[in-house]
């Protein structure tokens, strides 16, 4: 099996997703990857007899070009080439949540009980608020990796942009309790349209980075990421549920 590496003048997530199928439809190729968040947009294929001149031929078709070859071993250029790209860890991931986990349960506790909807409230609260500050740290690095499988954010990349907002709003909302039906509505809406987005990737088995947490880890688009996506979308369904469950308030 060979790998090639190029530099290419793919530009966004919407590039990536029109050679796509390309890629995956021609013999031989066997993994790929595009990174349209690095200055070089390196596109790596691995696969046998891949050739850099076959690559560049299918990125022709696409109007696309390849601009040269880098060696196998160099890891993809980031804006500050003295540092180095960090390698693929879910070790940043697994310690925010225990992070959160453990606020809450500090919380529960401090409220002199468990409750089981004041605590997934406070834990998405937490969850929105800081997965958007480590989005919001580099927006544009962000917005094209993001579209690199989200598939609202490859057809229109101003989404990519506006999602840490709206990740911060719904933080914002969880936190403060504002119109709960509506905040988990979004949430439902939101993180359902997002799981489609990593299911595709995983069904198609592309090697792509997570954004779930920007780009400042390198965290690898794996079935940890849809588990994390659907427990959102499972806890706002049962806070949704709940609501719609409870009588209405008495007035006086």
């Amino acid at each position: 099996m060979s790998t090639v590496r190029v530099r290419t003048d793919l530009r966004c997530g919407a590039c990536v997703r029109s050679i796509g199928p390309l890629l995956d439809a021609e013999p031989g190729v066997e993994r790929w990857e595009a990174d349209v968040s690095t200055p070089d947009k390196v596109l790596t294929v691995e696969g046998d007899g891949v050739t850099p001149k076959r690559v560049g031929e299918i990125l022709g078709t696409k109007g696309y070009r390849v601009l040269g070859e880098l060696p196998r071993e160099a890891s993809a250029r980031s804006a500050a080439p003295d540092v180095s790209e960090p390698q693929p860890s879910y070790f940043p991931l697994v310690l925010i949540l225990l992070y959160l986990l453990g606020a809450v349960a500090l919380a529960e506790a401090a409220a002199g009980g468990f409750d089981g909807m004041r605590a997934m409230g406070r834990f998405m609260a937490g969850f929105f608020l800081v997965f958007s500050f480590f989005k919001l740290l580099n927006l544009s690095a962000f917005a094209d990796a993001y579209a690199g499988y989200d598939v609202v954010a490859a057809r229109w990349r101003a989404w990519g942009y506006a999602y840490p907002f709206v990740e911060l709003a719904l933080g914002a909302a969880y936190l403060t309790g504002f119109r709960p039906v509506v905040t988990n509505a979004v949430t439902l809406v939101v993180m359902g349209v997002s799981t489609v987005g990593v299911v595709r990737s995983l069904l198609a088995r592309r090697k792509i980075r997570c954004a779930c947490l920007g780009t400042v880890f390198n965290l690898p688009m794996s079935y940890v990421t849809l588990v994390e996506d659907l427990l959102m979308v499972a806890m706002a369904a049962v806070m949704l549920a709940a609501l719609a469950g409870m009588p209405p308030v008495a007035e006086h």
